[in-house]
């Protein structure tokens, strides 16, 4: 890849805390260097557990680079850390990925 045409992805690197049966919002963003200007495709999966919206979207080169993931305890959710994967794949070239760590806890 030549410098200045990648990306990464912006997630939360500590545990986010979520009470059983409650959804809190993330914020992930396309951290896009100079000269990329691809529209890249976000495949959002987790466990059984939680849930997530979107599951899938396209953030095109030219929208925001930010965009807000709902992820969900379930009310029957066992307590303990969960993971949410984001994988990002650009148009052309190699994709990227990211881990959230969600904690289910006792509402």
């Amino acid at each position: 890849m030549i410098k200045g045409q990648g990306f990464t992805i912006a997630a939360p690197t500590r545990a986010l805390q979520i009470n059983q049966g409650q959804a809190q919002s993330v914020p992930i963003a396309l951290e896009r260097e100079a000269y990329f200007k691809q529209d890249v495709r976000l495949q959002i999966d987790t466990t059984e557990g939680l849930s997530v919206d979107p599951t899938s979207v396209t953030v095109k080169a030219s929208d925001s680079p930010e965009l807000q993931l709902r992820i969900t305890a379930a009310p029957d959710a066992a307590f303990g850390d969960y993971q949410v994967s984001v994988r990002a794949t650009p148009q052309t070239g190699e994709p990227t990925s990211a881990i959230i760590t969600v904690r289910v806890v006792s509402p």
